[in-house]
């Protein structure tokens, strides 16, 4: 007797196994009377398996993940599904049109979890989003960039102390993992007191598409679930590189206003005292004083701005501390090497299967 998977229901829509559908999820009314709704993907297998949500776009400007599970669902891999999965490209419907990382109250969305019914416009969104879809999900991978003006190396965000979660984070075969704890009124955090295992997938910049990002995104959610069973295993086996664990990170900040000038780009490994770049004063071109930014420490770097206009204690360059800086440095560079050579996985899903 062959065992069916669950049905799934979401605002009162049920999705049957074997089937798939696109639900609305009502969020609220603008004040011009027109309704906004978060739309929810969901794909349920005929076979059981686990519940992943995918979600993109909490920040409204962080497009990558937009782009990720666009390609993802042009992959034939899908086709096998097990179990039951949930993609919601766009969270923050309000934010995505106002090209904003905010809602229009002015608060960030992933610190105002679990929310409330009758609370902020944030605290209703949350609290919509972690009853509808969190709440019945076993795992979920959130896709996000860095900041505006800022770029992140691909790398994953969780609690390694968890030995699923981190099982998992390694399964998404991206060089670094950041040991991240939980933050107050995070998705992250309310997943987590509901039982569900999150990933934080950062790379790439706001307002952005960054291809090797968006490969390595799409790439790291096949593999994610294959390693949950499901999707079937790869028919041509790869040997992956093995991700380092960073415990701690920091940023090297500007030590004087000016125009900076980068020596140091994304996936560079670096060594205390390592001048990371120089900052200049236009002011006196005939007397020009510059000032070095150096690293604190060795590390490698995971973060970077973008724009050489700086302030006094601007956040500079991210660097992540690992015990063996040589060997992770030398995953990082394998990792950007083999992402630029491998096909686009939105046009050649061959690759992923």
């Amino acid at each position: 007797m062959t065992i069916k998977n669950q049905p799934i229901t979401i605002n009162g829509i049920t999705v049957q196994p074997g089937e798939q559908q696109v639900i609305d999820l009502p969020v609220a009314k603008l004040y011009t009377h027109i309704s906004l709704n978060i739309p929810v993907q969901v794909i349920c297998g005929k076979r059981p398996g686990p519940r992943l949500f995918i979600s993109a776009a909490i920040h409204g400007d962080e497009l990558n993940g937009v782009e990720i599970v666009r390609r993802l669902f042009t992959t034939s891999a899908l086709k096998s599904l097990r179990g039951t999965l949930v993609v919601i490209p766009v969270v923050n419907v309000f934010g995505i049109i106002q090209h904003s990382r905010y809602l229009p109250d002015r608060r960030d969305l992933n610190r105002s979890f679990p929310g409330s019914s009758r609370g902020s416009l944030a605290a209703r969104l949350a609290h919509i989003f972690l009853q509808e879809i969190v709440s019945q999900c076993n795992y979920g991978i959130d896709l996000h960039t860095g900041a505006l003006n800022r770029s992140n190396l691909p790398q994953i965000r969780a609690n390694l102390d968890d030995p699923e979660t981190k099982m998992l984070a390694e399964a998404f075969s991206v060089p670094v993992l950041l040991n991240s704890n939980l933050r107050d009124g995070s998705l992250r955090q309310a997943a987590d007191e509901h039982g569900v295992k999150v990933l934080l997938y950062e790379a790439g910049e706001a307002l952005r598409f960054d291809e090797l990002s968006i490969r390595a995104g799409v790439r790291g959610i096949i593999s994610v679930m294959r390693k949950l069973a499901m999707l079937p295993a790869a028919k041509k086996s790869s040997k992956q590189q093995e991700p380092f664990i960073a415990r701690s990170s920091s940023w090297e900040r500007a030590p004087e206003s000016g125009l900076l000038r980068s020596m140091a780009s994304l996936g560079s490994r670096v060594n205390k005292g390592d001048i990371l770049g120089i900052i200049s004063d236009p002011s006196n071109l005939f007397d020009p004083v510059e000032h070095d930014v150096k690293a604190g420490y060795s590390g490698i770097i995971i973060g970077t701005s973008n724009i050489p206009l700086v302030n006094e204690g601007d956040a500079l360059f991210h660097i992540a501390r690992f015990e063996d800086i040589k060997e992770a440095a030398a995953s990082v560079d394998a990792f950007q090497s083999t992402a630029e050579r491998s096909p686009n996985p939105g046009f050649d899903d061959q690759a992923l299967i």
